[in-house]
């Protein structure tokens, strides 16, 4: 299958992304623009901040900084645009029964959202009076809860059906960029501007270990993903590489190492033998997780990579960049 879907960027190409400053876009109110000869729409119009697949594979989400874009993952056709928050989306998450969007924002608020109708059903707000930027966000495996990692050095637990702070973890010393739940729900791993990798106790709060990624200037952590079978953390760093984890040991099993620029984004494939990794390099990497041996890499983006993202049913890899989403075949790299 070989899908290709070019994304119009209606504003101003912005020079620094947004985990690097606080001086990023504010929310944009969207405007229709006239479209190019031919052209039938815009994807994702505004700053695409990340891409997420609904458990099907049937849509994309799409954070933006002018809302949340839903798409038709097979035709690409526009299905909805969620508005509501007052800062750029950052991160985007379907529930585990693809009924509920999670949105995380620079307006201090997580959003829960109805995906048949588009509407907003609970806003969970950062109890504080200071700005908090929340960069990602990420639904437990039994939907009940929501984790968000933002610029105050912490990670939050959110109760789904009520709304309610859970509890705050409390460790890192920078902004906490990215996070996941292991597959068992019992444990978080998030990634920092600290240069570490962390593991939770979700039922406690309590940390179980710290991984340190290094102490050179660019070994913070911008993206970070639990394998399938929750036996391997990918960390993707400003170190232009990939380090694959033993979840039970302090030491990394192997480094992946090919990008020529910061790696923002890892993904693991849904059988959990590949990685994609997306890189301040304008490329997508695929790997092989056994031997970390590069399988193949992905060319032609126009800009940095700052989201990629496997299909469900493993075929597709979606990327998302500054004027573009992509999708591409896993097979072929076409």
């Amino acid at each position: 299958m070989k899908i290709t879907m070019f994304l119009g960027l209606m504003f101003l190409i912005f020079s620094m992304f947004l985990y690097v400053s606080d001086t990023t876009a504010e929310y944009e109110p969207y405007t229709q623009l006239s479209l190019p000869e031919g052209a039938k729409t815009r994807l994702s119009k505004g700053w695409v901040r990340e891409i997420a697949y609904s458990p099907d594979s049937t849509l994309l989400a799409v954070a933006s900084s002018i809302g949340i874009w839903i798409y038709d993952a097979q035709t690409g056709e526009e299905r909805n645009l969620l508005t509501g928050h007052l800062g750029p989306v950052n991160s985007v998450v379907f529930s585990p029964d693809g009924k509920t969007i999670a949105s995380g924002s620079k307006d201090k608020t997580v959003r829960l959202w109805d995906v048949s109708t588009g509407n907003p059903t609970r806003t969970l707000t950062v109890p504080t009076t200071s700005p908090v930027y929340i960069y990602s966000v990420a639904f437990s495996p039994d939907g009940q809860t929501v984790a968000s990692g933002s610029d105050d050095k912490t990670i939050r637990l959110w109760d789904v059906s009520t709304g309610n702070l859970i509890r705050t973890l409390t460790g890192h010393a920078d902004m906490v960029w990215s996070m996941s739940f292991s597959p068992d729900g019992k444990t978080i791993a998030s990634g920092s501007r600290d240069k570490t990798l962390r593991l939770w106790d979700v039922n406690t709060g309590n940390p179980i270990r710290t991984l340190h990624i290094g102490y050179t200037s660019r070994a913070h952590i911008y993206s970070m993903s639990f394998s399938p079978d929750g036996k391997t953390i990918a960390s993707g760093s400003g170190d232009k590489t990939i380090r694959l984890w033993d979840v039970n040991t302090n030491h990394p099993i192997r480094t992946l190492t090919g990008h020529t620029d910061a790696v923002y984004s890892v993904a693991f494939s849904p059988d959990g033998k590949t990685i994609a990794s997306g890189s301040g390099d304008k490329t997508i990497r695929v790997w092989d997780v056994n031997t970390g041996n590069p399988i193949r890499t992905l060319t032609g983006h126009g800009g940095v990579v700052w989201s990629v993202s496997f299909s469900p049913d493993g075929k597709t890899i979606a990327s998302g960049i500054y004027q573009q989403t992509r999708l591409r075949d896993v097979s072929t790299g076409t």
